[in-house]
């Protein structure tokens, strides 16, 4: 039987800095921790002929019907999103994807007037917790403290990035509702601990305001997700809802209500651990990172600060007939 996990749960988030190299990442002095921020650029972004291409995608979110929230993509329930697909194509944070059966991604986004909508129906051939033991990155023995301690993006999962009025700049996500990086695992979450997958408090977990917002998010109910491990352990399914009022705020006080057109900040980064030995010479042995969009190509950018992020049409339409 698939295991079934319902949870608004938190998380934690890699705040991760420009560094000579990958291999010697620098630690920041923060709120009385080190926080371990991953390098700036190791890795690349595909085209077809592999080469660079610093470009911000644009997705639109169109009105549908309110999907039910239970891991399984049911027949006809996503018809009305507009699709996502990856990981070809993305920026490769560590070591580049170059097998679809090793790490690939069918998604949808859409939107039904209260809430955003997301679903992940990802690919995955090593589930770490799942078919390979949960292991450690060297140096780093608290990396599933469930605290600003921890890291809420080791294991495999997928993390949302969302900049609804923050100034676009070289700066990470608030931490509020003008802008904000959450990341649902499917090993550990803030509702059910180490072994239940589900939501956990994003970047900058460092800062208090940003991590008691994110919880509250979490606990009260304005960020649910449900992870479901697929049966015959090749991947998984995530269903996520994002409440409009408080996560997607335009202006102070004003949040977006699906009644007019509204661009809003968009990243999406799929995390895939597999086995300690595959992320050799990687940031804390992590074999796969891929980013929907990088930006543009300033020196030192990385793809969690809101000048690497795409566009998030929100319209209050429904989508075209294909």
């Amino acid at each position: 039987m698939p295991r079934l996990f319902v949870s608004p749960s938190p998380g934690l988030r890699k705040t991760l800095a420009p560094a000579t190299h990958f291999k010697s990442p620098r630690y920041q002095k923060s709120a009385g921790l080190f926080v371990a921020r991953r390098p700036a650029y190791i890795g690349r972004i595909d085209t077809p002929e592999h080469q660079p291409a610093w470009l911000r995608p644009t997705i639109t979110a169109y009105r549908g019907a309110t999907p039910t929230l239970d891991g399984t993509l049911a027949p006809g329930e996503w018809d009305d999103a507009t699709p996502i697909t990856g990981v070809r194509g993305w920026f490769h944070q560590f070591k580049p994807v170059i097998d679809d059966r090793d790490l690939s991604l069918r998604g949808f986004v859409k939107h039904d007037g209260s809430h955003l909508y997301f679903a992940f129906d990802v690919t995955d051939d090593v589930l770490y917790g799942h078919t390979v033991e949960r292991w450690l990155p060297t140096g780093f023995p608290r990396a599933h403290e469930l605290t600003p301690d921890g890291f809420p993006w080791f294991g495999d999962g997928v993390e949302l990035l969302i900049n609804a009025s923050d100034p676009i700049s070289a700066q990470g996500a608030s931490g509020t509702g003008r802008s904000w990086q959450m990341v649902c695992s499917t090993h550990k979450s803030r509702l059910g601990g180490v072994g239940v997958p589900g939501l956990l408090e994003g970047e900058p977990r460092t800062v208090p305001a940003a991590w008691a917002a994110y919880q509250r998010w979490i606990v009260d109910g304005a960020q649910r997700a449900v992870v479901r491990i697929k049966a015959d352990k090749t991947g998984y399914v995530i269903e996520w809802a994002v409440r409009f009022n408080p996560c997607i705020e335009l202006s102070p006080g004003v949040w977006y209500d699906g009644r007019s057109e509204a661009g809003v900040g968009l990243n999406i980064a799929v995390q895939d651990l597999d086995r300690m030995e595959d992320g050799e010479g990687m940031f804390a042995n992590i074999h796969h990172e891929s980013w929907w969009s990088h930006g543009t190509a300033r020196a030192g950018q990385r793809p969690d600060e809101r000048d690497s992020w795409g566009t998030l049409r929100l319209m209050p339409g429904v989508r075209p007939k294909r």
